[in-house]
């Protein structure tokens, strides 16, 4: 049977020439807030005055205008007209510029070309969101335009062309637009400073700013801001220091630039200098502090504006979040987590996303467990930050169980999401899901693995002795391997015993990167075992020819508030006394227990036996715990982070001591989590 297509929908009605004599145009005319517009746009679709062009056309200007600057509202006016003039249709992709909606006022640009040719207010608009987009095709599609229909000349059209090849990084083109200008005005000068600035050209830039005839507050702050974000610190220095009025913005711009080179000194010292700041000034040193790990300062810094009475907004909460993790602090990120709760910041973006982050990184899977069941609009980056957190756990099952969950629901995962896949099935020693998951992101999903992704296939098949198989991924992946990758190589070896791909690795490392400490260890921990004393000997040798020192094991605890950090010997806590008090009862208690220290990871320069005992009973984490016994209450878990990975004799020491004391102890080494309880440990001594 033939089924008829549905009727097309009717015309929209032509508009009127004449009013009703019902409305009163000046009703329009008086409109000054949201409601009255809505108000008088009701009457006039109900008296039929909506179809004169005189009304259709200020309804259209009151809705995009910047009093009320409603786009849905200006956009579906707009859509009832039946044939826009070009007034119109400059109103409605200005607006759509203004709302950062500038691909839609792309798109109707080419509708408009169609029927009518624009002016010049409609290019500057369209140029102005080529900008936007970076899109400098388009840009140069419409500067072509202009040429054929005789703008090219135009000033605001030319104007606006060396703003947009100047933001789009074709600093030539701007250029070549900007010698071509009869009439310069003072933004087209900052535009091409800018442009200059943003391409690292400073001695152009400079020229630029000393051929200005005139300058205003913004000229000197786009040359400083710009050499800034390049990268040009000291040059825009220079600038700053010779401003004759410095404003906020340009502050702000010297911090970030600082900030950004690592220079976080002299970033504080502008920040001192300071007498007025506003909340870019604290959110540009919170995110400077964590950006270079000073984790500390960025939190302090976060205190200190609550203190001044700023509110934190979504760029403040994502910085201090961040440096929570870093930190692993876990008290301060559950009152961050309750702030945000309280001021109702939405969790369902990335502010979750960085809570689940957070609550993982600081030892406390359930809360990130949590987070992520109570966020009901579930996107990419709460799946695979929970993903990520449960693997780093060793938490394999659940973490592969929400990885089919994901899949289920109908979201791609990214490279991201695998990293933590593959990681997870590496901390349980689950090869062949490993390599199910290595293999299915590309054929799947397209996703070409990067060396993250290459590095925990590598790991995973070392740490399960498979290390000829390592050997094989490493030499055949199309990048050059990385460190990591040889430590991998090198430490699976020492466990299988594999000499031959042991001292592979070893000479692969040493030339990729002499200073690793780690592998003259391993290496001579191979030979030991193999008893190839005058190796062994050797590699002492090695290590002490090159100077080369183990970087110092840190481990730090936080206690009401406070973070207690300790290192390898450590004897400048407050509690010193009573916490090599209670080392001592530990090594009694550990012996009593029939422990007996494991040396073969102890620095090749010790070479006593009681030495090297002595050397493990004051590593970092042996002070933190004895800390925590000391003061973190019973039936509490007592939450350690740690610089470097777990050594096995302190693993082993860790499990002891939570039966022992009967305590949970959660540490987060380099490499992941270790849950201690009842005398095991997570991992299954699996790390």
């Amino acid at each position: 049977m033939l089924q008829l297509a549905p009727p097309p929908p009717p015309p929209p009605p032509p508009l009127r020439r004449d009013l009703p004599r019902n409305f009163d145009f000046s009703l329009l005319l008086n409109c000054r807030t949201v409601r009255e517009t809505k108000q008088v746009h009701a009457l006039s679709l109900k008296t039929g005055a909506f179809d004169h062009p005189a009304a259709a056309s200020k309804l259209l200007a009151l809705y995009a205008g910047p009093e009320i600057n409603d786009l849905r509202y200006a956009r579906s006016v707009f859509d009832r007209i039946p044939q826009p003039g070009l007034p119109a249709w400059n109103v409605v992709i200005k607006c759509c510029v203004e709302n950062r909606r500038s691909h839609d006022a792309l798109c109707l640009f080419r509708e408009l070309v169609r029927d009518l040719a624009p002016d010049g207010f409609t290019l500057p608009c369209v140029i102005k969101g080529c900008a936007r987009l970076s899109a400098v095709e388009e840009g140069r599609q419409v500067h072509g335009l202009a040429l054929k229909i005789g703008l090219g000349s135009d000033k605001f059209v030319e104007s606006s062309l060396v703003s947009m090849y100047s933001k789009c990084g074709c600093i030539g083109y701007a250029r070549k637009v900007f010698d071509g200008m009869d009439d310069k005005d003072l933004v087209c000068w900052n535009a091409l400073i800018d442009g200059y600035a943003r391409c690292g050209e400073i001695e152009p830039a400079l020229e630029v700013f000393d051929e200005m005839p005139e300058r205003d507050s913004f000229s000197w702050t786009v040359l400083v801001d710009g050499l800034s974000k390049c990268g040009k610190v000291e040059a825009a220095r220079e600038i700053f220091e010779k401003m004759p009025i410095r404003s906020l913005v340009t502050w702000n711009a010297m911090i970030n630039g600082y900030m950004k080179s690592g220079d976080f000194n002299s970033a504080r010292d502008l920040f001192e200098e300071m007498r007025t700041r506003d909340l870019i000034t604290w959110n540009s040193m919170i995110a400077g502090y964590d950006l270079n790990g000073r984790f500390e300062e960025a939190l302090d810094m976060f205190n200190s504006l609550i203190k001044e009475g700023f509110i934190p907004n979504h760029a403040t909460l994502v910085s201090a979040l961040s440096s929570v993790s870093g930190l692993a602090t876990l008290g301060t990120g559950s009152c961050i987590h309750s702030y945000m709760v309280k001021n109702e910041h939405p969790l369902d973006g990335v502010l979750g996303t960085l809570l689940i982050e957070m609550y993982s990184k600081c030892g406390s899977i359930e809360s990130a467990l949590a987070i992520f069941h109570s966020t009901s609009k579930k996107k990419l980056g709460h799946w695979t930050a929970i993903i990520v957190g449960l693997g780093m756990h060793g938490m394999a099952s659940p973490a592969l169980q929400l990885f089919a969950e994901m899949r289920k629901a109908g979201i791609k995962p990214n490279a991201i999401t695998f990293v933590g896949v593959i990681n997870a099935c590496n901390h349980a020693g689950l090869v062949d899901h490993g390599r199910h998951y290595f293999e299915m992101m590309e054929k799947e999903y397209g996703i070409k693995p990067t060396m993250e992704h290459y590095g925990c296939l590598v790991d995973l098949l070392c740490r399960a002795g498979r290390v000829k198989e390592a050997k094989y991924v490493i030499n055949a992946m199309p990048m050059k391997p990385n460190k990591v990758m040889w430590m991998s190589l090198l430490s699976g070896s020492r466990i299988q015993g594999n000499q031959k791909v042991g001292e592979y690795a070893a000479r692969h490392l040493i030339d990729l990167a002499p200073e690793t400490i780690g592998c003259y260890i391993v290496l001579s921990n191979i030979y030991a075992a193999a008893g190839q004393w005058d190796k062994v000997s050797q590699v002492r040798e090695m290590v002490k020819k090159k100077g080369i020192r183990k970087e110092p094991g840190c481990s730090s605890i936080e206690h009401k508030g406070m973070l207690h950090e300790f290192l390898v010997g450590d004897k400048s806590h407050p509690q010193m006394e009573q916490i090599y008090s209670k080392l001592s009862e530990m090594r009694e208690r550990l012996k009593l227990a029939g422990h007996v220290p494991d040396t073969s990871q102890v620095l090749l320069c010790i070479e006593e036996e009681e030495e090297k005992e002595a050397e493990l009973e004051n590593h970092s984490e042996r002070l933190a715990i004895a800390f925590g016994l000391i003061n973190v209450h019973p039936g509490s878990p007592i939450r350690i982070m740690k610089n470097l990975r777990v050594c096995n004799d302190c693993h082993s020491v860790t499990k002891l001591l939570s039966r022992i004391y009967d305590r949970e102890i959660i540490v987060r080494d380099n490499s992941r989590f270790h849950h201690f309880k009842s005398g095991s440990c997570s991992c299954n001594d699996f790390w």
